[in-house]
């Protein structure tokens, strides 16, 4: 008789414990359908930035204690620069931090909100818009929190020499 399919927690459990002896942090494990197939993620982090040799010593450890996981791919990777704010540690790290903040409902007539990260009291998401004023939000009704990363021309422009 097969063995029973590993939830996905219990996944996370191992990463995090691997992740620890690693050095490195478990931002997030999800297990997702899409169309060509279940993928397993795994995202971890260094304050410095992850390198790639990293991704991939983390891969090959995880992958062998995982197989009961039911999933078609398994990616390793990094959250990237406009990783989401989940944890208290992350909020607390992003404090004065332009972010950019979206609402399941309309507040102050929007979903979206750009400001500097006060950061968490008790269950409010606290920002500082332009001009100074302060916006609450209740966690239960923040979609998500994240970096804002604001581009312009010359950020988008090739500096690369002409050949």
């Amino acid at each position: 008789m097969p063995s029973k399919a590993m939830p996905v927690k219990e996944a996370a459990q191992i990463a995090q414990r691997i992740a620890q002896e690693m050095n490195v942090e478990l931002v997030d494990v999800e297990l997702v359908r899409e169309p060509t197939g279940r993928f397993l993620r795994f995202y971890v982090d260094r304050p410095d930035g992850i390198a790639l040799n990293d991704l991939e010593a983390f891969h090959r450890r995880i992958l062998p204690l995982v197989e009961r996981v039911e999933y078609d791919y398994m990616e390793v990777s990094s959250p990237g620069a406009d990783r989401p704010l989940k944890t208290e540690q992350d909020f607390e790290r992003a404090k004065g931090a332009a972010v950019e903040l979206k609402t399941y409902r309309p507040v102050n007539g929007a979903k979206q909100h750009i400001g500097e990260l006060v950061g968490l009291e008790g269950d409010d998401v606290v920002i500082e818009v332009l001009g100074g004023e302060r916006l609450r939000f209740p966690r239960k009704d923040v979609a998500v929190v994240r970096p804002y990363i604001e581009f312009d021309e010359d950020d988008l422009r090739d500096d690369a020499p002409a050949e």
